[in-house]
């Protein structure tokens, strides 16, 4: 079942997420829906949080990036088949120097922007059979990651802007609270009313 995005403005968004015990009620049908709400708006990453749910959850699927020619054959090769559930992650360290990638978020539609983070990390997290992994992860594997952690966190990747480009957006932002954007997929809007 295709579950609606929560848009930008929604308090869930800026929850520090809990976390999960094994026995999480229907868990494995949240999972489902969590991957089939991913795909339908294009996504390549989803967190708990953006669909209201205040949990540390999250899912990844990089393989929309192995079409990428500007890429090396070994990171399209590590991106084309990296598809993943994060249960209960823990990012341990993040390491080199700031890179700078242009970011979106499915809960703040028609908005890009460079974001820097580092290039490597490594993870602590459960599957979703709740097998416990540490594992290393490099470029633009790491920074999906790091996208969805902060999701998890109550981070934004608009948070991460200089003062001067969130007030350029701010505007664009307001508005995406409001609804007033056109997409594709099914969002809640946390500044639209609902009629009585």
């Amino acid at each position: 079942m295709i579950l609606p995005i929560i848009a930008y403005g929604d308090p869930v968004l800026r929850k520090k997420a809990k976390e999960i015990p094994q026995d999480y009620p229907k868990l494995k049908e949240l999972i489902e829906n969590m991957w089939e709400t991913m795909y339908g708006a294009y996504g390549v990453g989803l967190a708990a949080p953006q669909v209201g749910l205040p949990i540390r959850l999250f899912m990844i699927d990089t393989s929309p990036f192995a079409e990428d020619e500007d890429l090396s054959e070994a990171e399209r090769k590590e991106l084309e088949g990296l598809k993943k559930v994060f249960i209960n992650p823990t990012i341990q360290e993040e390491t080199g120097d700031e890179w700078a990638f242009s970011e979106g978020c499915l809960s703040i539609p028609d908005i890009r922007e460079d974001v820097f983070r580092k290039p490597h990390i490594t993870i602590e997290y459960y599957d979703e059979d709740f097998n416990k992994h540490t594992e290393n992860y490099t470029g633009l594997a790491a920074r999906v990651i790091q996208h969805e952690y902060d999701h998890i966190e109550g981070i934004l990747f608009t948070d991460k802007l200089s003062s001067l480009k969130k007030r350029l957006i701010k505007g664009k932002l307001a508005n995406i609270s409001k609804g007033k954007i056109n997409v594709d997929y099914r969002m809640r809007f946390p500044a639209v009313k609902k009629a009585r």
